[in-house]
């Protein structure tokens, strides 16, 4: 038969926390029925209720049931689940001395109590309840019987609290995996189901958090479960408590690896910042040596170029014998001359000193401890009267923070000092380079026209 697929299931909003679904701790789909809890106190494993000719029928249209349209998005409420249900419904039901009819309508109850998963998962509970009634009328079973597993399967509800001794069963056995050996591994089940099916998320930690919470609340009610679980679920609970304390230590040294630094820190940082600064001397300390450079060929340049032809025009009233026989020359020496103005100017305007200050320090000298004010410039601290300066200072030494933050803000001033040298630098190279091409290009022309 064709399977219902996973977007069948009716998905609810999230549950509030004080609302969670009732079993946190989930079992695994296949195998969990093969699991074993840890045997009685006297080393014997209790003897099973034997299955009745309807609970094995039961038992085969559940199976084909999950298997024909169980949606795949669960990953918790399985056959699996069930079977573990059943299997310590078995086990439980001769510890309590139950009758065979009681036994059997244990059994139907645990084979039928998940069922209404196949249509909504919150409260699914009573879905299950009109499959279970509607197959056991199909089977001619007694009215009495009829709503006895349906009072059964009703109270493994959050909110139906059990009253009787076989609802009491019935939850234990539901929340048996609680007192399992591989009850985390299960929870991760329902981690999974909880994500996929409602969107629900949460950090390892959250859960791990989330699931001993939930066990410290969880009590076993009938006195079968008490004498088969407690044991085990005290053990898990401080199993749970040492794997969330290993857990909560490993990702806080996780997170001291990621912030601290490999030397001591106070070493680091003044490392830090003393190479910082040493690179930005270094990088102003070559700006300026460029510029000097760019300012000395240009005025050497333009000094031969006005010296020629100021020459040539005192000696002869002209421009001389070369620009006078062939006028077209002109145009390349303009052009160079241009060319060396242009850069010398960018390069002077990258060398000269450039001062970060602001002019409202001296009509607010008390706000000297503002993030933006650097009292270690003198660009600035001169705005200061020496009372005030001084006042600064002592704040400063004082307070860590803002030794630092000082600091981190002269080095922010000095990058901007040095991206403006360094733009003005480039301009200067740029006009040199483009005019000595054109300046070439101009005096070929000339040539050409000259022959």
């Amino acid at each position: 038969m064709k399977e219902t697929p996973p977007e069948t299931v009716e998905t609810p909003a999230a549950p509030a926390p004080s609302a969670q679904l009732e079993k946190p701790v989930v079992d695994a789909p296949t195998a969990a029925a093969d699991t074993e809890l840890p045997p009685d106190s006297d080393g014997e494993k209790t003897p099973k209720a034997k299955a009745s000719a309807l609970v094995k029928e039961a038992q085969a249209y559940v199976t084909d049931l999950f298997a024909r349209e169980l949606p795949a998005k669960l990953t918790y409420h399985t056959l699996g689940h069930t079977e573990v249900v059943v299997k310590e419904c078995r086990t439980l039901a001769p510890a309590a001395e139950l009758s065979p009819s009681d036994t059997e309508a244990l059994l139907l109850a645990a084979w039928f109590h998940d069922v209404g998963y196949i249509e909504v998962y919150d409260g699914h509970e009573f879905r299950s309840m009109e499959r279970a009634g509607a197959w056991l009328a199909e089977h001619n079973a007694p009215k009495s019987q009829i709503e006895l597993v349906q009072s059964l399967i009703k109270s493994t509800h959050r909110d139906s609290p059990p009253e009787t001794e076989l609802q009491k069963i019935l939850v234990d056995a539901d929340m048996s995996n609680l007192a399992r050996d591989d009850f985390r591994s299960r929870a991760e089940l329902l981690r999974t189901e909880w994500e996929v099916v409602l969107d629900k998320t949460y950090t390892t930690p959250e859960w791990t958090e989330l699931q001993l919470n939930f066990m410290l609340a969880h009590k076993y009610l009938s006195e079968v479960g008490k004498d088969r679980y407690k044991k085990a679920l005290k053990e898990n609970i401080e199993d749970q408590r040492d794997h969330l304390k290993k857990k909560q230590k490993k990702d806080k040294k996780k997170s001291k690896e990621k912030t601290d630094t490999f030397a001591e820190p106070k070493r680091g940082i003044e490392t830090m910042f003393r190479t910082m600064y040493s690179n930005h001397m270094k990088l102003s300390d070559m700006a300026d040596k460029k510029a000097s450079m760019m300012i000395q060929l240009n005025a050497v340049l333009m000094s031969v170029i006005i010296t020629y032809l100021g020459a040539k025009m005192g000696k002869a009233g002209t421009l001389g014998p070369v620009l006078t026989n062939n006028p077209v020359l002109g145009i390349p020496v303009a052009i160079l001359l241009v060319t060396a103005l242009g850069s010398v100017i960018t390069a002077i305007l990258s060398a000269q000193p450039d001062v970060t200050s602001f002019a409202w320090l001296k009509k607010s000298p008390e706000i000297a401890t503002n993030r933006r004010v650097n009292l270690l410039f003198f660009g600035q601290f001169t705005k200061l009267n020496l009372d005030n300066f001084q006042n600064g200072m002592r704040e400063l030494m004082r307070t860590k923070d803002m030794l630092y933050n000082n600091m981190v803000t002269d080095i922010y001033y000095l990058g901007e000092v040095l991206t403006r040298k360094y733009r003005l630098l480039r301009t200067s190279y740029t006009i040199f380079m483009v005019g000595l091409i054109l300046t070439a290009l101009s005096f070929g022309i000339a040539l050409l026209y000259k022959s």
